[in-house]
């Protein structure tokens, strides 16, 4: 075996400067290596270096957040142990609570009524744990009469668009209240969107015994001079409300007097349907089944009970029922029919079968009611008007059956109804062309304040009118703080009581109490 190098290299037949270029070669390839190795062991320990680094920055940070979590748990026990904060709310002037709280409790009170809102209140506090002085509901009874006695009392603009609507309402007794709310024409909701009672304001309150046409001329008049002679006074059918706002013609010509076309559609469907016998047939044995069954396994197939006023303006949910039943009767396998035997169905709803015709007749007369009120109170009253509320009629009754017998009841119900809106688009041209673009033609949102109101008088709706009926004006619009702070800095609870002493007197509640009083007395 060849151990010396020199002995090697003489195998090799390259010459030496070859194999020194192959050396020298072979070297600068090992340097350069080792210069990458070195680079990339320099790069490493840099991103080691830069890792560390934000190892130690996110260790910092979460040692940061520890503490601040810690800090929050510690407030939030503290706060735990603390009870609730209310909203700040000083106390307004000679008053024990805030403008906050008022505003809340009239608005609770529009909802659910006087009595609960305390008790409302007392839940609520006790939720969050919070200590707050509350009102009693007689309270906030006063506070609700002075907001009322203050959006009567409120300036009126002076304008000559004013459109007001004028109704009565009595509970008992021969007293009766005219309320007359007032829109501007410029400030009425877009073609779609009916009358909302915000858009509405009280323009005169005022109970009396008395409203003749001299009566009606007189509230008229005052109305005028409080906002200008209006443009449209519309009302139902009452000859004194009518008749009562012709005399401001001498003051604007071209004033419109509008009939309602709710009260309208329904006196349609009263000589309709309501002089038809067997309507009246109809309804003596609804009357029958109604007490027949509200006590047995049927009780949930009872009819509605019946208005005792107004009621072909609530005929719908009866002709609704009446249609529900003629349905079930049809099916005996229906859920609700449900451990209702067939004998005991047909005893006590089979007379219904009868009246099948009728009440496909009758409903098909309210559908068209249905149709053109929902019309007349998102679009109003236009040029124009007739042939759309026509068109749209018409689109209703395509989707219908053709019966030839519904369809003159029917097409009768159109016509008059038709023609009622032709003559009010008719009294238009007194106006100058596009100086009004559309006008109410309904009262429905009048109406539903005084359903506002029973709804707060609660049972005392069959009482007969008290001072409560000062809040009549605090239902159309929520208050809040700011409105609170006005409204109470206008009128104060004497100018309230004065505002009930004059327009009211001696209630019927009172005059009550006085018979008791004086029978007690002489006992």
């Amino acid at each position: 075996m060849v151990t010396s190098w020199i002995e090697q290299a003489k195998q090799f037949k390259s010459p030496l400067a070859v194999i020194a270029g192959f050396l020298l070669r072979s070297r600068e390839t090992q340097a350069k290596r080792a210069r990458n190795r070195t680079q990339e062991l320099q790069q490493l320990k840099k991103i080691l270096d830069q890792q560390s680094r934000t190892i130690r920055e996110q260790r910092d940070q979460l040692a940061e957040m520890n503490s601040q979590l810690a800090r929050i748990q510690s407030e939030n026990r503290q706060l735990r142990q603390q009870p609730t904060r209310l909203p700040d709310d000083p106390p307004l002037p000679h008053h024990a609570f805030g403008p906050k709280l008022i505003s809340l409790c009239v608005n609770l009170a529009r909802r659910i009524g006087l009595r609960p809102v305390p008790d409302v209140l007392k839940m609520i506090c006790d939720w969050l744990g919070a200590e707050a002085k509350l009102p009693d509901w007689t309270t906030v009874r006063t506070w609700m009469l002075r907001v009322g006695a203050a959006a009567i009392a409120q300036p009126i603009e002076q304008a000559d668009d004013w459109i007001v609507m004028a109704d009565h309402s009595n509970q008992i007794g021969p007293e009766k209240v005219l309320a007359v709310l007032g829109v501007r024409a410029s400030k009425l909701p877009p073609p779609g969107q009916p009358l909302q009672h915000d858009d509405v304001r009280v323009l005169e309150l005022t109970p009396g015994t008395s409203w003749k046409r001299e009566h009606m001329t007189a509230a008229y008049e005052q109305v005028a001079e409080r906002c200008g002679v209006p443009l449209a006074v519309l009302v139902d059918g009452a000859v004194e409300l009518r008749e009562g706002a012709e005399p401001l013609r001498k003051r604007r010509e071209n004033m419109l007097i509008l009939g309602d076309f709710k009260h309208y559609a329904a006196n349609v469907l009263k000589k309709v349907v309501g002089q038809d016998e067997r309507y009246a047939q109809f309804i003596t044995q609804l009357g029958r089944t109604r007490s027949t069954i509200q006590q047995t396994e049927l009780a949930h197939l009872t009819p509605p009970s019946p208005k005792p006023k107004a009621r072909f303006m609530n005929l719908a949910p009866t002709l609704r029922w009446a249609k529900m039943v003629s349905w079930q009767l049809s099916h005996p396998h229906s859920q609700a029919r449900h451990e209702i035997t067939a004998a005991r169905m047909n005893d006590k709803l089979g007379w219904m079968r009868g009246f099948r015709d009728d009440i496909d007749r009758w409903h098909a007369c309210q559908e068209v009611v249905c149709a053109a009120s929902t019309f007349v109170n998102e679009q109003g009253l236009f040029r124009g008007a007739t042939r759309q509320l026509r068109d749209h009629l018409r689109t209703q009754r395509n989707g219908a059956g053709h019966d030839r017998v519904k369809d003159h009841d029917r097409r009768q119900v159109t016509a008059s109804l038709l023609r009622f809106v032709r003559e009010a688009e008719l009294q238009l041209a007194r106006l100058p062309p596009n100086s009004v673009p559309r006008v109410p033609l309904s009262t429905e949102i009048l109406e539903s304040s005084f359903g506002l109101f029973k709804q707060l008088e609660r049972q005392q709706s069959k009482g007969g009118f008290t001072s409560l009926l000062a809040a009549y004006g605090s239902l159309l619009h929520a208050s809040t703080p700011e409105s609170i702070r006005r409204d109470f800095a206008q009128v104060s609870v004497q100018d309230m009581r004065a505002w009930v002493r004059e327009k009211l007197g001696t209630t019927l509640a009172s005059k009550r109490q006085t018979a008791y009083q004086e029978f007690r007395d002489a006992a």
